[in-house]
């Protein structure tokens, strides 16, 4: 009875072993750079986590509803883009600054939009989709801004690497999310969402309209994509066509150590956050330790492949032992 009980615990939450894991590459990154801690390097490290985390959390709840999108990162490329090619400029004002913000993220939501509808509506693979959309987003991205350039206003950036009360603004921000999910998942599209993902059949005989929580789910992943790619424009204060192609493969790893399963039903945001720490320390380590670059992207494979095989051996070993 007692097993069971932690099983049913750890499977409502399945960031347990992404916190384990979290304190081991810390501890060992610690040692490796005993100025981990400090405010200086905190909030360094913290800036550039922020638009994965973000890209990463749309992600977190297209896969949770039973999708994926791999147009993630083309869409930060895209607004990125549209920001620094379009909307904004070094002497832009406060005003011209909070209406591209605004139609960026319209942007985002508008091209999540498009690939909810192929998913959701016209039945077609998430996979396929996402991935072919992911050129067309692209393209729009080196048609917009062809070369990398461009500025926005120093304000912004000033306000990106600010520390008020001595804590990193990124954290306050960081804070921000995990409200949005904890007030997400007690809404009735959370719930929703979980069955759609979990068992989508018996959700739809439920009356959960599974349909449009899947279209909503690509709405926000575009939106919180847009979100990231204003997060990282402020970050590197210049526009870039292809800032975004590495983040894809970067999201849905951050997903997985997060506890999220790529089967849908499983997950959540908060998991994902520590999952975006965990990779990026495990980058820190690889630096610091002089491990060759290029094992990150073996790293980043072996995680995946565990997550897809990890649930059937645990599954094998358990008949074995009956």
């Amino acid at each position: 009875m007692n097993l069971l009980r932690l099983q049913r615990y750890a499977n409502r939450n399945s960031y347990l072993f992404a916190l384990l894991l979290l304190v081991v590459v810390l501890a060992i990154n610690y040692s490796l750079q005993p100025s981990l801690f400090e405010l200086r390097v905190l909030n360094g490290n913290l800036r550039n986590w922020f638009p994965l985390m973000l890209l990463a959390a749309g992600q977190t709840i297209v896969i949770i509803g039973g999708g994926i999108d791999l147009s993630a990162g083309a869409m930060v490329s895209m607004v990125n883009a549209l920001l620094v090619g379009s909307l904004l400029t070094a002497e832009s004002t406060p005003d011209e600054v909070l209406l591209g913000a605004l139609i960026a993220c319209g942007a985002g939501m508008l091209v999540g939009a498009i690939n909810g509808f192929c998913v959701a509506y016209l039945r077609l693979q998430p996979i396929v989709t996402t991935y072919a959309t992911s050129f067309i987003y692209a393209g729009v991205a080196l048609y917009v801004l062809p070369r990398p350039g461009g500025a926005i206003p120093a304000d912004l950036a000033r306000t990106y690497r600010s520390t008020p009360l001595d804590i990193p603004f990124v954290v306050y921000l960081i804070v921000l999310l995990i409200l949005f999910w904890l007030a997400l998942r007690a809404t009735r599209f959370g719930q929703y969402l979980f069955a759609t993902g979990g068992q989508p059949n018996a959700a739809y005989a439920s009356g959960v309209p599974v349909n449009f929580v899947r279209f909503l789910t690509y709405v926000l992943s575009g939106l919180f994509a847009a979100l990231a790619a204003i997060a990282l424009t402020i970050s590197v204060s210049t526009g870039n066509p292809r800032i975004g192609d590495k983040m894809t493969l970067d999201s849905i790893v951050a997903v997985v150590v997060g506890g999220t399963r790529l089967s849908g039903g499983q997950g959540g945001i908060i998991g994902t956050v520590m999952g975006i720490v965990i990779l990026g320390t495990i980058r820190n380590i690889i630096s610091f330790a002089n491990v060759p670059t290029w094992s990150q992207t073996l790293v980043d494979a072996l995680i995946i492949i565990a997550a897809l095989t990890g649930p059937g051996l645990i599954r094998l070993i358990r008949r074995r032992f009956q």
